[in-house]
């Protein structure tokens, strides 16, 4: 076979259907993986740079992992050390990387055989939740335009603020477009040198910024039952919500509240974060920490200044995460709350675990269990290497691990610290975080398989 004849458009469909078919995890790891390798080469390029230097590899590498995993973590002042293309390029990386790890490996077939196979639908299905594989195809479109949309919106309701804030037109358009798009995938970079830290207090410009990253937290499964659903029904909208949708807003409207209401507890006099804010900016900070560290990682002020408790409430946050295939990371809010549901059960002594007139299966504790299991093992390993390499303190190094893990991007400051070896680390963490939880969950609900014979019954002593 010529060069010609491998890389003919034919023989990489077929390459794709075949590692597809042996395992659609492994598909989206080599898409993900080679997506970040083209936003690196081209992050190393001199024009990428404000110095018109080439940005060394590490950097370059973290930078795009961080960008495409919609991380928000840096190692370098982003504002300031890129240049405009270098922005252009983050942008890119970012819009790119909240379709999914799952979604854009199913682009990319699209791209090649110039249609949706029936193994596509189901990588799709997996990551999208959708059970019916005819829609996926028409899925994939209404996702890009969607959050299209949405990022659009919120751009112009951030515009009029930034050019109050005397940015000229252009500017204020493009500062509006970045964190509108940063916002709605939970990235948490940021196109100016000092950031939202200038910004505490104004209700005008944060709230539509927090009320992105909410609406992406949630997930697109989420996002288009609900637009479907009031589309269609008039009255009593919440009862045609699927089970889904109704665990994924509830828990995700309670961790706001709790998290908000511990945030300002800790903080409410704390100078150097938000001590010195009148009552109503308390409160808008307040309802910021409530939803940023569940993968938005965007602040407006020196997380490294907050108090401990606050960095623990904050490691929560961030390894709960966001909705199931949203732009946000961790182990997501449905595991959660199966496992509490699951707990409650126990505790009244039912069979079943229930929710909203549904029976949940039991398969689907066991996965939630396997994925809180997985994905505490793989902070707790990597926090171990990053205190041998780093020399920092355990709270530091675990609020970065967690933070990595949930592509979150907020810092205590020790990424821009650590050696090359440690960057590389949190980078390996940073791809394994958005793909990892994911890409395991569906190849374990892919291998289940049916017995003919049961073992006999009979249970351990537990606790």
């Amino acid at each position: 076979m010529t060069l010609r004849d491998r890389f003919a458009p034919s023989a990489v469909r077929d390459l794709i259907d075949r590692i597809a078919r042996q395992s659609p995890a492994r598909l989206a790891i080599f898409a993900f993986a080679g997506v970040i390798g083209f936003f690196t080469l081209l992050l190393m390029l001199p024009q990428a740079t404000a110095s018109g230097h080439s940005a060394p590899g590490v950097t370059a590498l973290f930078t795009a992992t961080s960008a495409v995993s919609v991380t928000g973590l840096t190692v370098v002042p982003t504002g300031i050390y890129w240049s405009t293309f270098g922005h252009v390029v983050l942008l890119i990386g970012i819009k790119v990387g909240g379709f999914g790890v799952m979604t854009l490996a199913s682009i990319l077939g699209l791209a090649v055989s110039r249609r949706i196979g029936l193994t596509q639908k189901l990588i799709t299905a997996s990551e999208t939740k959708t059970t019916r594989l005819g829609e996926v195809g028409s899925l994939i479109r209404v996702v890009i335009v969607t959050s299209t949309t949405l990022e659009i919106a919120l751009a112009l309701l951030l515009t009029p603020r930034f050019i109050a804030l005397r940015e000229n037109v252009g500017e204020a358009l493009w500062h509006s477009l970045f964190y509108a798009v940063s916002a709605f995938n939970n990235a948490g970079f940021v196109p100016t040198a000092d950031g939202l830290t200038a910004h505490q207090s104004d209700w005008l410009l944060l709230l539509p910024i927090i009320i992105g990253v909410f609406i992406g937290s949630l997930g697109f499964p989420v996002i288009l039952n609900v637009l479907r659903t009031l589309r269609h029904t008039r009255k009593r909208r919440w009862s045609h919500f699927s089970l889904h949708t109704k665990l994924t807003l509830v828990t995700s409207s309670l961790l706001l509240l709790i998290g908000s209401t511990l945030f300002l507890l800790t903080e409410w006099s704390n100078p150097a974060t938000i001590g010195g804010l009148s009552g109503p900016g308390k409160l808008l900070e307040g309802l910021m920490m409530g939803v940023m560290p569940r993968s938005g990682g965007l602040a407006t002020f020196d997380v490294s200044q907050s108090h401990e408790t606050t960095w623990l409430i904050t490691d929560a946050l961030m390894f709960v995460g966001g909705g199931s295939a949203s732009t946000a990371g961790g182990i997501k809010v449905t595991t959660l709350a199966v496992i509490i549901l699951a707990i409650f059960a126990e505790a009244r002594g039912d069979r079943d675990v229930e929710a909203y007139g549904r029976r949940i299966p039991p398969e689907t504790l066991r996965l939630a269990v396997a994925v809180v299991f997985i994905g505490a093992t793989t902070i707790l390993i990597t926090s171990l290497v990053l205190l041998q390499i780093s020399g920092s303190t355990l709270d530091r190094v675990l609020f970065e691990s967690i933070s990595a893990f949930g592509t979150v991007g907020l810092s205590t400051g020790l990424s821009a610290e650590l050696p090359p070896a440690g960057q590389y680390v949190l980078a390996a963490l940073m791809f394994v975080g958005r793909t990892g939880t994911m890409t395991v969950a569906a190849a374990l609900a892919i291998r289940e398989r049916r017995r003919v014979i049961r073992l006999p019954e009979e249970r351990p002593i537990i606790g």
